[in-house]
């Protein structure tokens, strides 16, 4: 009988770090059915001469929640080689929810993760009330890749307290027990885990702190307890380390490990370097690594880069504190361009600018190549240095190069990750992940949705700084293994068929771009990719280079 499908002739990179073979690749129905050279007629073969046969990348930190209702395809994860994704990261999510509470957690969400409320209600049916619930309900639509998602804290504690929860008081013993249990029914309905954010830079629309910023040790032990009785999921946060103080950093690292040791459940969190306090990182690393050696499982996510603010007239600019600059944003872009060769508004903008600049370091502000992005920003692209050379103000020299690009010039501000060194101390620590791209967040702010294509152009092929084998590695077995995701993350017989096909050597990475595509006349960025020859989800081709081939073999992602 023939197989449904033959990869042939590619280097097979497969998940596991081993050294990458030439070899053909059969799948039958959803599964990898041979490895090896095949004799075996297929009723579609792939050539892959000269190209790499990988894993499906794996994305553990991502905010689709929403998104994939509207949009299957889940882009722009699609164009970078993901199959499988995680959402319900940093303890926002949409279930548990009462149907009187959805209008909240949509505007919760667009205050924490900058996705647009109207968007949200507009694009999403609202079927459930139980985690459980909305995992059916995504069970039901069609799916490009493959979903899994975690259940928050902040919904679990409205479910549990109501508006009470918004005070951030401890919990008493019975709103534990009942959170707790919320929990349980979560994670015994295919939650892959639970979540919390405990980071001040996480606001309701009202300007609080989210619910379970200040939860006690208690409060989470009792919650985690969920995770240890069922034996399944893990327990992931956005860490409370803002000030940057030592204390801070030990509390929590400490309860982090009491989770782990009490349940035996894995502890996941995101790290990443931050201005004012740029050694917190490695001493969180310090105190985890320490950790282990007592038993406990707890692993940082981070990025392939710095985590930055993108800045253009297609959206927002760092000037706009400033009537004229903040006027524009209702134009239509070739309106904006209008206005800026207009000599008198221009005159008004710069002073404007100069009577009342932004509080931010035009320095560290880096215009971003169109073609090819780059990130490894250098000093000499940096908006003062361009001020410098044209002899004009930071403000000015913004007008004049975005003019230049007929309004579409986009400027990076690295706030998270500046340092590449310490980027690359993360990388390379035992103990830590990739992550926090947060494909589907941050919708007119940040596009990190790119993060596994910029990793193999950067950190791979043009440093060398990792082997191919290791990389694919971190970008499929690894964060599968973390989050439990069975049989996916390596190419061996009778795993899930999840493949990418990728000409290596062609891989690109233009810069983002911004589009109204979301319901209610929403708009985001998105970047795409090109070298991704082929996507495979399930078995099934997903995707042909850029393009959708119709095909929804995604399947939702359970705790096992």
């Amino acid at each position: 009988m023939a197989y449904d499908v033959v990869i042939k002739n590619g280097t097979v990179v497969d998940g596991t770090g081993g050294v990458p073979y030439c070899a053909d690749v059969a799948i039958q129905g959803d599964r990898i059915a041979e490895i090896g050279k095949v004799t075996v007629s297929a009723k579609r073969t792939l050539d892959a001469e000269g190209q790499i046969v990988t894993p499906g990348f794996v994305d553990i930190h991502t905010h689709l929640d929403a998104q994939i209702f509207w949009d299957p395809i889940a882009s722009s994860s699609c164009w970078h080689g993901v199959t499988s994704v995680v959402m319900g990261n940093c303890g926002v999510t949409f279930a548990p929810c009462k149907p009187g509470d959805r209008e909240y957690f949509a505007h919760l969400m667009e205050s924490v993760e900058d996705i647009p409320a109207a968007t949200i209600m507009a694009g999403m049916p609202w079927q459930w009330e139980t985690y459980g619930e909305y995992l059916k309900a995504l069970d039901a639509r069609p799916k490009g890749l493959n979903v899994g998602g975690l259940v928050g804290h902040c919904a679990v504690r409205y479910w549990a307290m109501g508006a009470e929860s918004l005070d951030n008081q401890p919990a008493n013993a019975d709103q534990i027990a009942r959170m707790h249990d919320i929990v349980a029914e979560a994670i015994a309905g295919g939650a892959l885990g639970f979540s919390t954010s405990r980071t001040i830079l996480h606001r309701t629309p009202e300007g609080q702190p989210v619910p379970g910023t200040f939860a006690t040790r208690e409060e989470l032990l009792g919650i985690a307890k969920a995770l240890g009785t069922l034996k399944r999921g893990l327990f992931e946060a956005a860490p409370g380390i803002d000030s940057g103080k030592p204390e801070d950093i030990k509390r929590e690292v400490d309860w982090m490990t009491e989770v782990s040791l009490a349940t035996g459940r894995p502890v996941t969190f995101g790290l990443a370097q931050s201005r004012p306090h740029r050694d917190v990182y490695s001493s969180m690393l310090e105190q985890i690594s320490a950790s282990a050696t007592r038993g406990a499982r707890i692993f940082a996510q981070s990025t392939a880069r710095g985590i930055g603010v993108l800045f253009g007239f297609v959206n927002r600019t760092p000037f706009d504190r400033a009537p004229s600059w903040r006027a524009l944003r209702t134009l239509k872009l070739e309106e904006k361009v209008a206005k800026l060769h207009d000599p008198e508004y221009r005159a008004t903008m710069i002073q404007e600018a100069l009577a009342d600049p932004p509080p931010i370091d035009f320095s560290q502000i880096f215009l971003l190549p169109s073609v090819e992005a780059r990130y490894d920003h250098q000093p000499e692209e940096s908006l003062a240095a361009h001020a410098r050379r044209l002899g004009v103000s930071p403000a000015e020299a913004f007008i004049t190069l975005s003019s230049e690009q007929a309004g579409k010039a986009l400027f990076n501000y690295p706030f998270l990750n500046p340092s590449f060194d310490a980027v690359q101390n993360m990388l390379d620590h035992p103990r830590v992940v990739i992550g926090l791209g947060d494909s589907g967040a941050h919708c007119g702010q940040i596009m990190d949705s790119s993060l596994p294509t910029y990793f193999l152009k950067y950190w791979v092929k043009e440093r060398e700084h990792f082997t191919l084998a290791q990389a694919i590695r971190k970008l499929t077995h690894d964060p599968a293994q973390l989050f439990g995701i069975q049989e996916r993350g390596v190419l061996r017989q009778g795993a899930y068929a999840d493949v990418n096909v990728i000409d290596y050597d062609h891989l690109r990475l233009p810069a983002p771009t911004f589009v109204n595509d979301l319901p209610a006349d929403g708009a985001r960025y998105i970047q795409k990719s090109s070298g991704y020859t082929y996507t495979l989800v399930n078995g099934q081709v997903f995707m042909e280079g850029l393009a959708h081939t119709g095909t929804f073999a995604g399947q939702v992602l359970r705790s096992a």
